[in-house]
């Protein structure tokens, strides 16, 4: 008796090998060989494109970052397209995993989706970005069938985006979305209010979270609130848009700008143009943010940066809010995790709740290869 044909490859190319595109690389590799449904044809970094093809996949003991830096050809990523939609041509299975911040490359999703290859990425720019890159995506995917997998873009390698999809797929109707969306405002407000009226100065905390990395350089950048914007932005438009949605409230936003954000920069500190005369500048304000931790603790609440897809009210919110001492973002979170609830008709009145670590290399990576293999 014959054995079954063994399933055909899907041939990756990679384009980012940055923190998280070298820890993907690296878990990717580490699948044995014998088992792994996947084959690492190209990497791309800012300067340089290695393409391997099929023939000649990376192997999982290959120095690929000296690989990489000894390549004569240049990051060219019209080059690169036309090498895999060539893939595409001689009916092989194709995708490519962005995993970089920028723009540009999200701009090309359409251009990849309806060459038929397959896009996953952490990448928030093009889901959270003009309405109309968006819509692009869609019908490109539509028209070829190459999917686009973007579980990372919200939660890292937490599962928020396919719990998400099939609560719709399946005939749920989605109420609420509220979480604490970001690493960063969970680890500044965990610290900051604790349900007490007094404890650490806002600013303390915001310098000790600078320190250990959790703020970007300059941490007005998290404080803007745009972070969580991005993701609520994300989160909408998959309800809006997906084929087994009926029509909602919610507002059609035109980009993450479009969500209603409260900002904690004071107006004072807009537009400081570097970290440390923020971080120099912050105490300043002190009082004001004592006041409203005082405020919560005589509620007995604390406060919490939160983000709200509020689908009955067509509300997509995000700022400062606060919650009962012993609601789940009072009592379930620590460090730097993210918690999100899904309030839906079948998770009424306990609502879905997916917590833990929400940012970081490593589990940001695993997101990226969980979204691959669904495509497996």
């Amino acid at each position: 008796m014959s054995s079954a044909p063994s399933q055909q490859k899907i041939l990756v190319a990679v384009v980012g090998v940055g923190l998280v595109g070298s820890e993907f690389i690296n878990q990717l590799l580490s699948i044995p060989p014998q088992s792994s449904p996947f084959k690492l044809v190209s990497l791309t970094s800012s300067s340089r494109t290695l393409f391997t093809g099929k023939a000649n996949p990376i192997e999982p003991n290959a120095p690929w970052k000296s690989l990489l830096a000894s390549s004569k050809e240049a990051a060219d990523l019209k080059t690169l397209t036309a090498h895999l939609a060539q893939l595409v041509g001689e009916k092989e299975r194709v995708a490519l995993v962005d995993n970089t911040s920028s723009e540009d490359i999200a701009g090309m999703y359409p251009v990849w989706l309806k060459a038929g290859i397959n896009v996953i990425t952490p990448n928030k720019k093009a889901f959270s970005g003009e309405a109309e890159l968006f819509a692009k995506i869609l019908s490109a995917s539509q028209a070829s069938g190459a999917k686009f997998l973007n579980e990372a873009t919200v939660g890292a390698g937490l599962p928020v985006i396919a719990p998400l999809k099939e609560l719709v797929a399946t005939g749920d109707k989605i109420i609420k979305i509220e979480g604490v969306f970001s690493g960063t405002m969970s680890y500044i407000f965990n610290n900051f209010s604790t349900g007490t009226p007094d404890g650490p100065t806002f600013s303390s905390v915001v310098a000790v979270a600078r320190e250990k990395g959790y703020t970007e350089p300059h941490p007005a950048d998290d404080l803007n609130g745009f972070d969580v914007a991005r993701k609520l932005t994300i989160l909408s438009r998959l309800i809006s848009s997906a084929p087994s949605a009926s029509p909602s409230k919610l507002p059609s936003l035109q980009s993450f700008i479009s969500v209603q954000t409260a900002s904690l920069i004071p107006a004072a500190l807009e537009g400081i143009p570097t970290g440390d005369e923020f971080i120099k500048r912050l105490p300043e304000f002190d009082e004001e943010f004592d006041k409203l931790r005082k405020e919560a603790s005589k509620e007995n609440k604390v406060l919490r940066f939160v983000g709200v897809v509020d689908v009955a009210g067509g509300q997509v919110r995000a700022g400062l809010e606060k919650y009962p001492i012993d609601h789940p973002f009072a009592t379930s979170l620590g460090g730097s995790d993210n918690i999100v609830m899904f309030h839906t008709e079948r998770y009424s009145p306990r609502p879905l709740i997916v917590q833990g670590a929400g940012a970081g290399a490593a589990v940001t990576a695993m997101g990226v290869l969980g979204d691959l293999l669904k495509l497996v």
